[in-house]
C-alpha cells in the first residue's frame, strides 16, 4: 500500500513538473510571438484590455497623470513632479540628480519604473513613474534644413494607485494638497528661466519645442539708466496688471499685456526686459520669427509657453517681413501660393501674429506679457501698435543727466562729483547712449579719471556732430535725449 502511494505521489509530481514545464514553454513561446510578431499598438491594446479585465476584481484605483494634455502642459503633473522630489525615500534605488550653475539646491527626480510611497492623512498612496520612448522621422518640406532627421520623443506619466474607498479624499484633499505644496516649493526655489526654440524639434512632440537655461541677468529697475518717473510708470503698470485677474475676466479681456520698446540701439531695451522679468519673477521666452516657417508653427510654439511669462520678439521690424494689410487689400487678387515638390511654401504673416496677440488664441493662457522691440517704430504696421496689442509704448532714448547719475552710482558707488555738472551739460547737447556712457565709466576704477575720459568722449562726439554731412546738411542741430512714455491704460 505504501509503495502504491509513493508511486502515485511520484506520478503526480512528474505530472505537475511536466505541466509546469509545458506552461513555462508556452508562456515563453507566447511572449516571443507577442514581442516579435504583433505590432506595438496591438500589443499595447492587449495588455490594456487584460489590465482592465483584472482591474474589475481589484480594490485598487489607478489614476494616470500625463505630462501634456493636448497643447497644454498638465499643471497637476508638474506639481506632482515637484512634490515627489521632496518625498524620495532611502528605498528608492534609481534617481536622476541635476544642478545648474546658480541654483541653490539639487533637482531630484524619479527614474523610469521607480515607486514612491507617500502618506497623507493616515492613508498611503503609491506613485510610479512611467516613461515610453519612441523615434520617428521629421515630416518636413524638401528644402527644410533638418529634412530626414530622426526625432526621439518621450511620453512621461505618473501612476497613482490607492484603495478605492479613498477616492473622494484623493480628489477633494490630496490633489489640492499637492498643488499647494508644489507652489510653495517653487516659490522658495524660484529661478527665472529664459527659453529658446529648439528649431530642429519643431515637428516633434510639443514639449520638446522649447529649451531653458537660468536667466541670471542682474538688471533691476534701480540700476536702469532711465528717468525716475518712467521707472515708476512701468513698475506701477506691471503691478496693476498682475493683481487684476478678476478685472480682466469681468471686462471680457484676455489676461495679457503688450509693451513696445523702441529707440536707438544701446539704449537699454534688453536690460529693461530683464528688469521686468526680475521684478515679476516671470520666465522669458525668446522668439526668433525668422526661423519659423508658417503661422501654424508659430501657434504651436506660443501655446506651449507657460503662464506668468514674458514673450519677447526683438527687432520686430527686421526679423520678418510683416506686410501692411491695407496694401494687401489694394491688390486686385491674392497672390497664388507657391509650391515646392508638393509642399506649399508658407511664411508667418501679420494676420497670424496678430491672431495670437489679441485674437481667439490670445485667451489660451493667463498672466502673460508680450514685448516687441524695435529701433524704428515708424517702420511697423499700425495694426501692431494699437491698444489691445501693444498697450504701452516706451521710448528708450539717449542718456539723460538722470540716467548718467544712475550709471555713476552703479559703476563707482557715488552720487555726485565736481565733474558731474560738466557731463550733464554735455549730455543735454550730445546724443550718447547709456551703453556708451557706461563703457567710458568702466575704463577706470578711479572716478575722476573715468569722468575725464567720458568728458573727452562727449566732446569728441560734439565735434563730429558739428561737421557737415556729405550731402551738405549740417548735423549740429541735435535733439535732447530724454525718455518718453506713451501709455494705453486698461481702466481701473
Amino acid at each position: 500500500m505504501t509503495s502504491t502511494n509513493q508511486e502515485t505521489t511520484m506520478i503526480t509530481t512528474k505530472t505537475l513538473l511536466s505541466t509546469a514545464a509545458s506552461l513555462a514553454t508556452s508562456v515563453v513561446l507566447a511572449r516571443t510571438i507577442i514581442n516579435d510578431v504583433l505590432p506595438d499598438s496591438f500589443r499595447h491594446h492587449i495588455f490594456n484590455s487584460l489590465h482592465l479585465l483584472f482591474g474589475r476584481f481589484s480594490s485598487q484605483i489607478i489614476i494616470t497623470l500625463r505630462e501634456y494634455n493636448g497643447f497644454a502642459a498638465n499643471e497637476l503633473y508638474q506639481a506632482t513632479e515637484t512634490y515627489l522630489s521632496t518625498k524620495i525615500s532611502p528605498n528608492t534605488r534609481h534617481l536622476c540628480v541635476s544642478k545648474t550653475e546658480g541654483e541653490q539646491s539639487l533637482e531630484i527626480t524619479m527614474q523610469r519604473g521607480e515607486e514612491i510611497i507617500d502618506s497623507f492623512q493616515g492613508v498611503q498612496f503609491k506613485w510610479r513613474f512611467i516613461s515610453h520612448k519612441s523615434q520617428h522621422e521629421i515630416p518636413t518640406p524638401p528644402n527644410y534644413y533638418y529634412r530626414g532627421s530622426i526625432m526621439a520623443s518621450e511620453e512621461k506619466t505618473y501612476e497613482l494607485s490607492f484603495h478605492k474607498k479613498h477616492k473622494n479624499k484623493v480628489f477633494n484633499s490630496y490633489f489640492p494638497h499637492i498643488l499647494n505644496q508644489a507652489k510653495v516649493i517653487k516659490e522658495e526655489e524660484k529661478s527665472i528661466k529664459i527659453h529658446a526654440v529648439k528649431y530642429e524639434r519643431m515637428h516633434g512632440d510639443m514639449k520638446d519645442m522649447w529649451s531653458a537655461v537660468d536667466l541670471n541677468h542682474p538688471a533691476t529697475f534701480e540700476t536702469l539708466a532711465m528717468e525716475q518717473n518712467l521707472k515708476r510708470e512701468v513698475m506701477e503698470d506691471l503691478e496693476r496688471f498682475v493683481r487684476r485677474k478678476e478685472y480682466y475676466r469681468k471686462v471680457g479681456k484676455a489676461w495679457k499685456r503688450g509693451y513696445l520698446l523702441y529707440g536707438p540701439p544701446g539704449t537699454g531695451k534688453s536690460s529693461l526686459i530683464a528688469a521686468m522679468a526680475n521684478f515679476l519673477k516671470f520666465d522669458v521666452y525668446d522668439l526668433e520669427l525668422t526661423a519659423i516657417n508658417s503661422n501654424s508653427e508659430l501657434r504651436n510654439l506660443l501655446v506651449c509657453t507657460a503662464n506668468k511669462s514674458i514673450l519677447v520678439v526683438e527687432d520686430i521690424d527686421c526679423t520678418i517681413e510683416l506686410e501692411n494689410r491695407d496694401k494687401e487689400k489694394e491688390q486686385d487678387a491674392p497672390p497664388r501660393p507657391r509650391w515646392n515638390n508638393g509642399y506649399k511654401e508658407e511664411k508667418v504673416t501679420l494676420s497670424g501674429l496678430l491672431n495670437f496677440i489679441d485674437g481667439l488664441w490670445s485667451s489660451c493662457g493667463d498672466e502673460r506679457i508680450i514685448i516687441f522691440t524695435t529701433n524704428h517704430k515708424d517702420r511697423l504696421d499700425h495694426a501692431l501698435l494699437r491698444p489691445g496689442r501693444m498697450d504701452m509704448h516706451i521710448y528708450m532714448g539717449y542718456c539723460s543727466p538722470c540716467g548718467f547719475k544712475t550709471l555713476l552710482a552703479n559703476y563707482h558707488s557715488i552720487e555726485n562729483h565736481k565733474l558731474c555738472e560738466v557731463v550733464e551739460n554735455l549730455l543735454q547737447e550730445i546724443e550718447a547712449t547709456p551703453a556708451e556712457v557706461a563703457e567710458e565709466l568702466m575704463k577706470s576704477d578711479i572716478v575722476e579719471v573715468a569722468l575725464e575720459g567720458l568728458i573727452k568722449f562727449l566732446e569728441n562726439k560734439r565735434i563730429e556732430a558739428s561737421k557737415p554731412k556729405e550731402n551738405g546738411i549740417d548735423s549740429s542741430s541735435i535733439n535732447g535725449g530724454g525718455e518718453i512714455i506713451e501709455i494705453e491704460k486698461d481702466g481701473e
